[in-house]
């Protein structure tokens, strides 16, 4: 629960738009809201039911003559917008708390007077977070949704978006509650050995129910890690590096797939001497491409920096576009081959209006210069990407945090497995199962309990008669 008592307002929407939502959350939060608040009805919010739209006007004092003209039968108090107040009562609301929303106008002016008026009527400006936080502290959500709020916000594309949504519904915290549950099954048996073992009428799993469901658990815990890859590629973008020779077209192709002209075009040999980036979006997916310098030997120091980025940027990619507009030499093969390192790589025949011949196996013909057969690039990048499908069920770790908390939960059980196979004291491996649940609550912010264990023990095994 929240530690204090205070009710906090901000503006819960972009300033500039036509409307704008200023949020308050609290156990003053209708009394502050009446306090500067006259509905078309004349009846106080306090006497209003919950999930109830109020049309009115809000008021704040009035500061001079010379400003606002003073409202007739409010004394004191000058007319600042007309609104819509939606009201919703704790714990039915998205804190948890009393919540009131004031829809106005969209002017930075207004919203900034009502936010005074909401202060000099006992509310405080939240922090960043603030009402998220104070959702997650009474219960609304836990650590994982908070986190997800914040992922749907900055959602850039519809795979980032369903991903969000979906942790969001509480999907990733419902396969960790699943984990969890055999957990304190598994931590349940151990206890059992350790506590109870002397009792003659004890009845619990032998070492290969435990050793099979620990191997179940341990293989759930990679799939989610294995995941992570993948979702923080789509969540930042999936990397792609265009490389090849000078003057071949990747700036032109680079500018075509922005849809911009980022990087600079010219026929002369070394124009782009330093990595130029920049992302598009492909059938919902982000990807993250990154113009390279054209790879040739040269005496010039700068220009060879910017190859050796290039290399650099290769090394990074998840996808190599590989420009040539000639058959490349085997020694051009041998070296592109030993800085792409079995990655996936798009041969791309560029000017091919110019040279329509083949020139490799494989390789896709375009014309950048006039955008032909870019839309198959795309296409292929795509399928090349290996996307799996994405809606918003779909359970993928995005977060770094996470990542970290179910590799070392992996590892934590993973020391079970081993300890069991040799022959490890049943104290040493109950701890190991301790540190894996700990980790695992690292994600959600919930835990397990000895008095949880214990009553586990007790409702699902037979103690005695």
């Amino acid at each position: 629960m929240i530690l204090n008592n205070e009710t906090i307002c901000a503006i819960a929407t972009r300033v500039g738009g036509a409307l704008s939502v200023i949020r308050v959350s609290g156990s003053q939060a209708l009394a502050c809201v009446d306090s500067i608040f006259v509905s078309l009805s004349g009846k106080k919010l306090v006497q209003c039911c919950a999930n109830t739209l109020h049309y009115g006007t809000v008021y704040s004092p009035c500061k001079h003559t010379g400003g606002n003209l003073p409202v007739v039968g409010v004394e004191g108090k000058c007319a600042i917008d007309d609104v819509v107040v939606s009201l919703w009562r704790a714990p039915h609301s998205y804190t948890g708390e009393d919540v009131v929303e004031i829809s106005c106008h969209g002017s930075e002016y207004i919203a900034s007077n009502i936010i005074q008026a909401l202060i000099g009527a006992g509310c405080r400006q939240a922090g960043p977070g603030e009402f998220t936080m104070r959702a997650y502290l009474n219960g609304k959500m836990d650590l994982s949704q908070a986190e997800a709020v914040a992922d749907l916000i900055a959602a850039n594309n519809k795979a980032s978006h369903d991903l969000a949504v979906s942790q969001l519904k509480g999907h990733f915290s419902s396969e960790l509650g699943q984990l969890r549950e055999q957990l304190l099954k598994l931590t349940s048996l151990l206890e059992l050995e350790l506590d109870f073992s002397d009792h003659e009428d004890l009845e619990f799993a032998d070492r290969s129910e435990i050793k099979s469901l620990s191997e179940t658990i341990c293989g759930k815990l990679k799939s989610l890690t294995d995941s992570f890859e993948t979702g923080q590629a789509l969540k930042q973008g999936i990397p792609v590096a265009i490389v090849g020779k000078t003057n071949v077209g990747k700036s032109t192709l680079l500018n075509l797939l922005l849809n911009e002209d980022k990087a600079i075009v010219s026929d002369i040999d070394g124009t782009t001497r330093d990595t130029i980036d920049g992302t598009a979006v492909i059938k919902g997916v982000t990807f993250r491409f990154v113009d390279t310098a054209g790879i040739r030997k040269t005496d010039d120091a700068i220009e060879r920096i910017g190859i050796e980025r290039a290399y650099q940027q290769m090394e990074r990619a998840a996808i190599i576009v590989w420009m040539i507009d000639e058959k490349p030499t085997q020694e051009d093969v041998h070296l592109f081959k030993s800085h792409a390192q079995g990655k996936p790589v798009i041969i791309v025949h560029n000017k091919a209006d110019l040279s329509p011949d083949m020139l490799m196996d494989g390789e896709l013909t375009i014309s950048a210069k006039e955008n032909r057969n870019v839309n198959l690039l795309k296409d292929k990048i795509f399928e090349v990407a290996g996307i799996p499908e994405i809606d918003e069920n779909t359970i993928m770790v995005t977060n770094a945090r996470h990542y970290e908390a179910l590799s070392s939960a992996t590892a934590d059980l993973q020391r079970v497995l081993d300890g069991m196979s040799m022959g490890v004291p049943t104290d040493l491996l109950a701890e190991d199962l301790r540190l894996c649940l700990a980790d695992l609550a690292e994600i959600t912010g919930g835990k397990i309990t000895p008095q949880e264990t214990l009553n586990n023990i007790f409702k699902n095994f037979c103690i005695g008669k």
